[in-house]
């Protein structure tokens, strides 16, 4: 059995938590001040979509190891470091360069997800 990715969907989940309420208080006005509290609040929200995808994958994993899976959760949380990873950096600073790395995190969602129908088309 392999419980890594159920840790890492857990760690990740409570990151995604902690994030969006600091966003919301200690953040906020900075945030603001960018004009970028929509911003902030898709990348918590993809953070966590993503986060909890990792714990659901690594449910599959306790049953069916299979590297299809591993690939997918990789794929989910170099997501998360580059999609909403940017977009916090971006709403914290205005620095709108960053905005040119968030779709390569959105590329590694979508990837992420087909690998994810993929693997169950073959195996459930």
């Amino acid at each position: 059995m392999d419980k890594r990715h159920l840790i890492i969907g857990s760690v990740v989940s409570a990151l995604a938590v902690a994030i969006g309420a600091f966003g919301a208080h200690a953040l906020a006005p900075l945030v603001a001040a960018h004009g970028r509290t929509e911003t902030y609040d898709t990348a918590v929200q993809y953070h966590m979509f993503h986060a909890i995808g990792i714990f659901i994958v690594g449910i599959l994993m306790v049953n069916k190891p299979h590297k299809i899976l591993r690939l997918v959760s990789w794929f989910f949380l170099f997501g998360i470091i580059l999609f909403s990873g940017s977009l916090y950096t971006l709403s914290i600073t205005g620095i709108t360069i960053l905005g040119a790395i968030t779709p390569i995190g959105g590329v590694l969602f979508i990837a992420g997800w087909i690998l994810l129908a993929y693997y169950l088309s073959r195996h459930y």
